[in-house]
């Protein structure tokens, strides 16, 4: 059976031919991104936001069916509820966001369950999660992604040199600002499995653009004289087979994820759907051109080493 290549077993396209559209692409992106932010926010979930937590045990020990007590709580029409299988199957966590008004709001909605549950549920514990809880969930997720941002960045930088790290911070940045975006021009809501997400696409954006550095540090000791734009051109499409097969293998998962994966997980699906995209598309014009404008100019070839450098690039 003969093999079948999605592009080019050799290919030979000019990517920084199109670098300042690919910048200027890059720029509106980001400024977009945060101005939407910015102006409308996110959608924070119960996670952030506050609310009250159940937690319910099926009285005859028997699965509880998420879907259809999911749909039977939002008929209620108490706002948000998430429902996660807690412990053991018959056990149940329910969350519902905080109610307008003060505690009597928050204790008619719990009331309100338990009469619409029935006595085919048992109420283990009740809790009531204030804002301050979500402020401080706030706080540390961002610490969390800074952190992550760090360490990829100290790591490129050991690696390889400074300037791959700071090359690195930036996509990354990129990577979740635009991300961010997406969750609040849509009005996605924004909760810890979010934060999940984002710091997936952070550790998978770095892993696509750690062998696109690794094969130009690699170019840059083999071709001592290339220019440094063919070089990175170069570079770059030598590993363009790996990161497309790569990228359409994890789209293709997340993808068949977003559309059978349920309600739950359908933030964290969307968030590494755009993020496998635009992971890709940075690797090849945020990385190369930052790199291209960070490391030293290099001397041109002369004729006769252009011939024995392509025939040894092929």
């Amino acid at each position: 059976m003969l093999p079948i290549h999605l592009i080019p077993q050799q290919p030979n396209i000019n990517f920084l031919r199109y670098k300042w559209i690919a910048v200027g692409l890059t720029l509106f992106l980001t400024l977009a991104s945060i101005f939407v932010v910015s102006t409308k926010g996110l959608s924070y979930g119960i996670d952030f936001s506050g609310g009250i937590m159940m937690e319910v045990a099926a009285t005859d020990g028997s699965k509880v069916d998420l879907a259809g007590m999911r749909e039977h709580l939002n008929s209620l029409s108490l706002g948000e509820v998430a429902l996660q299988e807690f412990g053991k199957e018959n056990h149940v966590l329910i969350r519902v966001q905080q109610q307008k008004g003060g505690q009597a709001e928050q204790m008619a909605a719990v009331q309100k369950v338990r009469e619409s549950l029935g006595a085919k549920y048992d109420f283990r514990r009740v809790e009531f999660v204030g804002p301050k809880v979500g402020d401080e969930l706030v706080r540390d997720s961002t610490i969390a992604v800074l952190l992550s941002m760090a360490g990829i960045m100290l790591y490129i930088w050991f690696r390889f040199e400074w300037q791959y790290g700071v090359n690195a911070l930036i996509a990354a940045i990129y990577d979740v600002v635009t991300t961010l975006g997406i969750y609040s021009l849509f009005n996605i809501e924004f909760n810890l499995t979010s934060i999940a997400a984002l710091l997936t696409l952070a550790g998978y954006s770095i892993n696509d653009k750690v062998v696109v550095y690794d094969r130009i540090r690699e170019n840059l000791r083999k071709y001592k004289k290339m220019p440094m734009e063919e070089l990175l051109n170069l570079s770059v499409n030598q590993t363009l087979a790996r990161s497309v097969m790569t990228s359409v293998t994890v789209f293709l998962a997340v993808l068949a994820l977003l559309f059978f994966g349920g309600e739950v997980i359908r933030g964290f699906n969307i968030a590494m759907t755009w993020g496998v995209l635009v992971a890709m598309f940075s690797s090849v014009y945020v990385a190369a051109p930052l790199i291209l404008w960070m490391m030293p100019e290099r001397k041109e070839t002369d004729p006769e080493t252009n011939g024995d450098r392509y025939q040894n690039a092929a």
